[in-house]
């Protein structure tokens, strides 16, 4: 027997279509114009799908300076600088997890402290440079590489595991470390997955530091060659009419709204497609990981 939908279920769901389109209509309507012919981009009208298929942005993009280079150099912060931030979270998440640790209040309340105030730009500046990592890599890495709410998540986490597993391990002669990697680690997968996430999010897309501390081109990162990619066009009064200034032969048949979606797509492409393997752990990670005080 075939159920019926009531009136309010069916409202629930032509509603959650509705809004579905509206927040999948934007992201489509990107990529069309990405790849989209000029002309059709400058007419009037919605863009749902596009005439002929060019690519003709996305090779702009990809030749202008050394975008292919900070391309490669944000992919390597990306990954090295959420190894680092997952790594020294779960490294100072489990000691904060015992209850008998001593002074455990004291260094909480310290971290606490550090996480609502900060030094600022200057003293940051200054600490990089005294460190000797002004213009490096590390600099764009280790800075970030401790971030006390991520911290105070997974030592929640951790806290709900029962403690019986870690005193049978302990009676049969394992060490904290080796409880941490053989049991703990392969317990936490939701929390773990949703700090990296996180991480790898802000590592991506962050680009403030790199403006600040690096001064070699070869060693800049994405949002930096694409924000001086777009501030060098030359745009007349109607950005329709956009001409680009700079950059491949096929450039001066492009409008700014083509290469404007272009680098839209190119930017977020990575993060949109890692998000789906990681989004079943992301929930549970951060509703356990928020509960337990």
């Amino acid at each position: 027997m075939k159920k019926k939908f009531s009136f309010f279920e069916m409202f629930l769901v032509i509603g959650f279509v509705f809004f579905s389109i509206l927040v999948l209509y934007p992201f489509w309507q990107t990529i069309v114009i990405s790849f989209s012919d000029p002309k059709q981009v400058s007419g009037l009208g919605m863009n749902l799908w596009p005439e002929r298929w060019i690519t003709d942005a996305y090779q702009f993009v990809f030749t202008y300076g050394n975008t292919m280079k900070a391309y490669a150099n944000t992919i390597l912060r990306t990954v090295s600088g959420t190894f680092l931030i997952v790594a020294f979270t779960m490294l100072a998440a489990y000691p904060l997890s015992k209850r008998d640790l001593p002074f455990r209040n004291t260094i909480t309340i310290f971290f606490l402290i550090a996480m609502f105030f900060s030094g600022g730009i200057i003293p940051d500046y200054l600490l990089v440079k005294n460190l000797g990592l002004l213009d490096t890599r590390w600099a764009l890495i280790l800075p970030s590489a401790v971030n006390v709410f991520y911290i105070i998540i997974m030592r929640n986490y951790f806290m709900t595991i029962d403690k019986g597993i870690e005193e049978s391990a302990i009676m049969d002669g394992a060490g904290y470390f080796t409880i941490l990697t053989r049991i703990i680690l392969p317990l936490s997968k939701p929390v773990i997955a949703t700090i990296a996430l996180w991480a790898a999010v802000f590592h991506w897309n962050e680009w403030f530091q790199a403006l600040v501390y690096i001064q070699d081109d070869a060693k800049s990162v994405l949002q930096i060659v694409v924000r001086k990619m777009l501030t060098a066009m030359d745009v007349s009064q109607s950005e329709n009419a956009a001409a680009i200034g700079a950059g491949g032969g096929s450039s001066k048949n492009l409008l700014l709204a083509n290469v404007r979606a272009a680098t839209v797509i190119i930017s977020i492409g990575p993060i949109v497609l890692v998000y789906p393997f990681v989004q079943k752990y992301f929930i549970k990670g951060i509703m356990i990981g928020s509960l337990k005080g």
